[in-house]
């Protein structure tokens, strides 16, 4: 009895600190530290920072990281000790360290499914297609992620719609993730350092979307040397220097990014011309060993212009201000002020307008992270946004345009959250990670608001059988930050491993989700028309519940891999378009606008080659998405006559093979292949004539769809000189985009052909071949 009495009260002490690359001081997201002797685990936060607290005595730590060398070291634990470590590169081991640790382990056992993280040095091992490898690119390759067709911008994950993915590059929202129709994303992989994609079981910080999150960090700049970066490419070039402002305590990042092509067709007389460019910039200095600050920064733009009859612009500004404070070893927290901005714009000539929106939120956000024991941590915090939302400037595209100049009644919100959640190793075999996340969303004035008959902005029209505009009946006025709407969600999330053995587990998780904002987009332009508007009395907070089976299973090591998961998720409140809707400056979007519901469901494998002369990953989805807006009455038949009709972004059949094969030093190659099911469609059924002019007969929506989507990439890549000692190194990249010139849909028109009278349909693809040479360089 003595002897239990005394192991329960036993001294108990925390060893923390950070774990950094040592080539250039970079801390390490999600490096895993493993204490052999207790089997006990814990990885680093999005700042590199570790607490793992321990009775009294002498232990084994050894610290991993992918694409790093294992470190290993013995400790005496006799009171709270502060420990920093450093990994070296894998091609640089030092003789002394020891490589033990499994780093796989704690993928099994750790209560995290649905859940991607991929490294930078993962990504650039894949194949640099137009000569870069692409962060966007290479979530597509894994199983849940796809993208709508060719020449669109985002992509969909588990069904869902692109505004319903959290895109965050350090902390700010990203809200369009593609530059050029989508061949590029606005992400610089040369200044990324770290991401992560939640397809579920999101953790309780996470709101505001009801799909993924998707997680970005940037570099934060070498504090030890200055170093500079970039590639020379046929259609892109890029630049990044880095380098300390105070050694060892204060350094920076600067990277850009520009397309060129647009001279090259100038050139060639083609009056069309598509280009972008991006900037990004980060700033960190170190006060001391508890405070850290960092201020952050990007920048982009797009330039579309079709022979000056349409012309498309829109780009991302975003600024953040951090601050870490570590109010002792177990307490970790970090403030951020954050700026994000969208700003969209479309000059028509047919339709003499010139049209300009945009959305701005301002983001405060106070995280803590509290390292309670080695069996149970809390995380907890606050977030509140408030939103602008431009939704159109009108203005007429020249002097002839019969356009006046307009301006839609310009909206405000107030979005604040507060959450708590916990990770818990009940045993050696089952672990839990549970939360509550609660958000209260304000629609805000000032700002004229319709009212209509029996309430309903969208009216059935019983004669004709179809629904049509309600006509305003009168306004009622806002005053300046008074609350038009309001709504309050709890959003609980659940996640559970249990773990069979070091290699296998099976995981379960649950999570709810509510979203306050809106995209209304025309997916099927080929630059879509892009408005974000806040929900309304009319239009409704979307709603998800979300829930995930797993299982788990490392090979040989962890040399291969396997994850399936099944996954069912229902949405409320999912807004869908009436029938021959109409967009472009819309002053009352209600009008056009039913509250539907959505579901999805699917199964997900991937099979992976972790390591060897060939490594990569086999990626399918068998998955559905579906979507039905029921009539609000018996005597109205709903969207579709209130049947279950395919969403737009549902993709049957998903299968992604991504290929690297290291051949020699110098040289080596990827591949990818990718196959969809094609986007649902609803085509033409019959004509008939109405007075003279023919007007086409449509079936069920989205009853049939294009053809199948699918392509082959491949890079090779060669390094002159992969021994050579001095500073400078360089590469090239020879890449193949479509290697067999696939004619991949975007759209298929249809029309009456001139010469034969006939009905015939027209398909519209994007890109075809496209070879490319790119030059890398380092320094």
């Amino acid at each position: 009895m003595f002897s239990v009495i005394m192991s329960l009260a036993q001294t108990k002490f925390t060893i923390s600190g950070t774990v950094a690359n040592k080539s250039n001081n970079e801390t390490l997201i999600g490096a895993t530290i493993v204490i052999s002797e207790t089997n006990t685990s814990v990885i680093t936060n999005s700042y590199g920072f570790y607490s793992i607290t321990l009775p009294k005595g002498e232990y084994t730590i050894i610290i991993s990281f992918i694409g790093l060398e294992d470190v290993e070291e013995r400790i005496v634990l006799t009171q709270n000790t502060k420990r920093n470590f450093v990994l070296n590169e894998a091609s640089k081991a030092l003789e002394e360290v020891v490589i033990k640790a499994n780093s796989n382990k704690v993928n099994i056992s750790k209560p995290e499914m649905s859940t991607i993280k991929l490294s930078i040095a993962t990504i650039k091992k894949m194949p640099a297609v137009m000569g870069e490898v692409d962060v966007l690119k290479s979530i597509l390759q894994l199983p849940g992620v796809s993208n709508a067709q060719e020449g669109s911008s985002g992509f969909n994950v588990r069904g869902g719609s692109v505004d319903g993915n959290l895109v965050l590059l350090d902390e700010a929202v990203v809200y369009n993730t593609s530059h050029l129709f989508g061949f590029f994303s606005v992400f610089n992989s040369d200044v990324i350092k770290d991401l992560k994609l939640y397809k579920g079981g999101i953790p309780a910080n996470f709101g505001g979307r009801i799909s993924s999150v998707l997680d970005i960090y940037q570099k934060e700049g070498n504090n030890k040397e200055f170093h500079v970066n970039g590639g020379i490419g046929a259609i892109s070039s890029r630049l990044l220097a880095e380098g300390p402002v105070v050694k060892e305590k204060s350094s920076f990042v600067v990277a850009g990014r520009a397309s060129y092509a647009h001279f090259f067709l100038k050139m060639a007389g083609e009056p069309n011309s598509a280009w972008f460019y991006d900037l990004n910039a980060k700033l960190n200095y170190k006060l001391n060993d508890k405070n850290n600050l960092y201020l952050s920064g990007y920048f982009g733009k797009d330039d579309m212009n079709f022979n000056k009859a349409l012309m498309n612009q829109y780009g991302n500004a975003l600024f953040n201000l951090r601050w870490n404070h570590i109010f002792s070893d177990k307490l970790f927290s970090n403030a951020s002020f954050i700026y994000s901005d969208y700003n969209y714009g479309l000059q028509i000539k047919f339709a003499g307008i010139d049209w300009k929106s945009d959305i701005k939120n301002y983001n405060f956000k106070y995280d803590f992270k509290h390292y309670l024991s080695s069996k149970l941590n809390l995380s907890y915090g606050l977030n509140s946004i408030y939103y602008q939302f431009n939704p159109g400037t009108i203005k007429p595209f020249d002097k002839n345009s019969p356009v006046n100049p307009d301006q839609i009644a310009k909206k405000n919100a107030f979005e604040n959250a507060l959450y708590i959640s916990a990770d818990q190793k009940l045993s050696d075999k089952l672990s839990l990670s549970y939360g509550l996340r609660y958000s209260y969303f304000q629609r805000l004035g000032p700002e004229n608001i319709n009212t209509y008959a029996d309430n309903k902005a969208v009216v059935f029209n019983p004669e004709m059988q179809v629904y049509e505009e309600g006509i305003a009946t009168g306004s009622i006025r806002y005053g300046n930050n008074k609350k038009i709407a309001s709504f309050g969600n709890l959003e609980p999330r659940f996640a559970a491993a249990y773990s069979f053995n070091s290699n296998q587990s099976v995981k379960a998780s649950y999570n709810r989700m509510s979203q306050y904002i809106h995209l209304i987009s025309n997916t099927a332009s080929v630059s879509p028309l892009d408005i974000w508007t806040p929900s309304d009395n009319f239009l409704k907070p979307q709603i998800l519940d979300q829930v995930a089976l797993g299982y788990f299973q490392n090979f040989s090591s962890g040399k291969y891999s396997l994850e399936v998961e099944a996954f069912y998720k229902k949405i409320k409140n999912k807004a869908d378009f009436i029938d021959g809707a109409e967009l472009i400056a819309h002053k009352a979007i209600e009008r056009v606008m039913l509250n539907g519901e959505a579901r999805a469901y699917g199964l997900e494998i991937l099979a992976r080659k972790n390591t060897g002369k060939l490594t990569g990953w086999l990626s399918y989805t068998l998955s559905r998405a579906e979507q039905r807006t029921p009539g609000r009455n018996t005597n109205e038949p709903g969207i579709n006559n209130g049947e279950w009709y395919r969403a737009n972004y549902d993709k049957t059949h998903n299968l992604s093979l991504t290929a690297a094969y290291r051949l020699t030093k110098n040289w080596s190659f990827g591949g990818i292949f990718a196959y969809q099911t094609g986007k649902a469609a609803t085509f033409p059924i019959g004509k008939y004539q109405y007075h003279g002019v023919t007007i086409a007969n449509y079936g069920i929506r989205n009853e049939n769809a294009l053809p199948a989507y699918h392509h082959l990439d491949l890079s090779a890549t060669y390094t002159p000189r992969p021994d050579k000692q001095k500073r400078w190194k360089s590469e090239w990249v020879f890449s193949v985009y479509n290697v067999y010139n696939r004619a991949n849909a975007a759209a298929l028109n249809f029309g009456q052909n001139t010469e034969t009278g006939k009905s015939e349909a027209r398909q519209m693809s994007i890109f075809g071949i496209i070879p490319s040479i790119t030059y890398n360089f380092k320094f």
